[in-house]
């Protein structure tokens, strides 16, 4: 009988040792990504501690044995109401109903014209704005037959704070974020 409860009892230290692990503090995004990273991401602060707040939230639900994200809906519906005009990309606007339940899909998207002519683009290529923004492609590429002369373009937000920058709606969308 003695292996037997040598065995429950190591069992039970190794499941408690589990189950100390699971209750780390959290760690913030900040700490977890390099400046470079966050800066791809495009997060603003508000976003940010937003986003940490949530993750935090979600972290203790299931600690308690709550289900992931049941808990922290209600305070993101509450901060909605209470958030009032909201800015992004450089105007105030109006927050619709449920929005901040889902981070960047609350901006609105960005109208405006290239100063320059447009060839195509790759990770690295800068796009800049007649409303004086700069945008950076992250991601995607393109490579047109002849060049676009100054085209009006749209940049639309995506989930997480992500952009995507579009010449055309026939054309793919560069992910991009802003350098300005």
């Amino acid at each position: 009988m003695r292996p037997f409860k040598l065995a429950s009892v190591l069992l039970a230290l190794l499941l408690l040792s589990f189950a100390a692990q699971a209750r780390k503090p959290y760690v913030e995004i900040e700490r977890r990504l390099t400046p470079q990273q966050l800066q791809e991401v495009g997060l603003s602060e508000e976003q940010l501690a937003k986003l940490n707040r949530m993750l935090r939230d979600a972290d203790a639900d299931a600690s308690e044995g709550a289900a992931p994200g049941v808990a922290a809906a209600a305070p993101a519906e509450a901060e909605a109401d209470d958030a009032g005009p909201q800015v992004g990309a450089g105007a105030p606007r109006e927050r619709s109903p449920g929005a901040g339940q889902f981070i960047g899909l609350n901006d609105e998207p960005i109208k405006s014209r290239l100063k320059h002519d447009v060839a195509g683009w790759e990770p690295g290529t800068v796009f800049e704005l007649e409303n004086g923004q700069q945008w950076k492609v992250l991601k995607g590429r393109m490579s047109l037959k002849k060049p676009i002369p100054k085209p009006e373009i749209v940049v639309v937000p995506g989930v997480a704070g992500r952009w995507f920058l579009q010449v055309d709606e026939d054309m793919p969308k560069a992910r991009v974020y802003r350098i300005d």
